[in-house]
């Protein structure tokens, strides 16, 4: 687990480097992810710093459907670049807070970098996994993440870790990579790498039990798109009881 999770690591640490300019840029401003960013529209676009568009590698926009408050507390599990830490913050105002997790430094740098460009003084960055989220219980009143989940080693643990840190009533809006329910793990593997967000992905039954094994009521899973045959863009929402 250790082997692969450093292999995820290091995937998206280069992709960091990409944007900031270390590793081998030419400087240009092509996304790392044109299909990615055209996820967001234009007004939302204009909200964040041109950096934390090119270092978006999502599947959707959770900030779009998490129905974000003022006020509320928001965690961006595997926050990279920071632009949906950015939007939830506006979202929420400055009563608000977004916070956002990454286990890799180059993305937390590039993510901070992105916040003091845009002058956000409702957010802050913490490193760590999603196994382990370093926040108390009952601390957020929203989770939400973009095509992250899939890459977990331990998604059980993710599911448990979400329920925790969510207080009574809190809710989930999450994009993520889903598999049909017909397909095998060797299948989803033939279909693309784990760091692609392919292979590690769940199926739709196996995301929503372990959802509702870790405790979240009204579990739904909404198909957006297909990223490969049998493998979906999807919406997750649910909610921890009240």
């Amino acid at each position: 687990m250790s082997e692969l999770r450093e292999t995820v690591r290091e995937h998206y640490a280069a992709m960091a480097r990409t944007v900031i300019g270390e590793a081998g840029s030419d400087g240009c401003c092509t996304p790392v992810d044109a299909e990615a960013v055209a996820l967001y529209d234009l007004s939302t676009r204009g909200e964040v710093p041109e950096e934390a568009l090119l270092a978006s590698l999502g599947c959707g926009n959770p900030t779009a459907v998490a129905e974000l408050r003022e006020g509320e507390t928001v965690l961006d599990l595997g926050s990279g670049g920071g632009i949906d830490v950015l939007l939830s913050a506006r979202r929420v105002g400055a009563s608000g807070e977004a916070i956002g997790l990454d286990m890799t430094d180059e993305m937390l740098e590039l993510a901070r970098a992105n916040a003091a460009k845009a002058g956000a003084r409702n957010v802050r960055f913490l490193k760590g996994y999603m196994e382990d989220i370093p926040l108390p219980d009952a601390a957020v009143d929203v989770v939400i993440s973009n095509c992250v989940i899939n890459l977990s080693v331990d998604k059980p643990r993710v599911f448990v870790e979400m329920f925790r840190v969510l207080r009574p009533g809190g809710r989930l809006g999450i994009a993520d990579i889903v598999a049909a329910d017909e397909l095998s793990m060797a299948d989803r593997a033939e279909r693309g790498s784990y760091a692609g967000c392919i292979a590690g992905a769940l199926s739709f039954a196996e995301y929503r039990e372990g959802l509702e094994a870790a405790g979240f009521e009204g579990v739904d899973l909404e198909p957006t798109h297909e990223a490969a045959e049998g493998i979906f863009g999807t919406i997750v929402r649910a909610t921890k009881p009240s």
